[in-house]
């Protein structure tokens, strides 16, 4: 196996893109060869099989979806309310929203995990992570609410998003901000 990480990373980049575009069924590493424009066989070259391939697709899409240090700086700054709340889940629908072939490539990854072991542990393991992380940061942030609305918040703004990026028709733009505000009060209020 090749030890190149920036030509490691712009594959794994380019099998997301294959992915959301073309699904389970199209990502070959032909296909990604010609997604990051180099030479046929290099991704054979970078990884031992699909089964790896979807590994590393599964561990790379969430390092992508992950906030910058900015981001989060700004979500501890002022007062932690449930205006503050609210901000923060605006600004998570809409980052994840903008990486919308890391969304949907993750949807198809999902899918795929009911049938590959290894990817199910993976994204098993990454999600739990994140939603433990979720739970660490917003106990810690002085927030309103408990672990249940964080862990009710992941689930309603992840259907959100997916609504958002498969059928963007079905809500507007104002309904889905409006959606959004009505998750975090009622999470809260419950």
């Amino acid at each position: 196996m090749r030890k190149n990480p920036e030509r490691r990373q712009a594959l794994i980049d380019a099998a997301i893109e294959v992915l959301a575009r073309e699904g389970a069924r199209g990502l070959t590493f032909r296909a990604v060869d010609a997604e990051a424009a180099v030479p046929p066989g290099t991704a054979s070259n970078y990884f031992a099989n699909r089964d790896d391939l979807f590994t590393q697709v599964g561990g790379r899409i969430y390092e992508r979806l992950l906030p910058d240090e900015a981001t989060i700086a700004r979500g501890r700054e002022g007062v932690q309310d449930e205006t503050r709340y609210t901000e923060l889940m605006h600004e998570l629908v809409d980052r994840v929203s903008a990486f919308n072939s890391g969304y949907l490539a993750l949807l198809e990854l999902r899918l795929e995990s009911t049938r590959r072991p290894e990817l199910r542990a993976v994204l098993t393991k990454r999600i739990r992570e994140d939603i433990d992380a979720n739970i660490g940061y917003h106990a810690a942030s002085g927030l309103p609410g408990d672990s249940t609305a964080v862990v009710l918040l992941y689930l309603t703004l992840n259907w959100l998003i997916v609504e958002r990026l498969t059928l963007p028709d079905i809500f507007t733009e104002q309904e889905i901000h409006e959606l959004v505000d009505a998750a975090v009060r009622r999470s809260l209020n419950a």
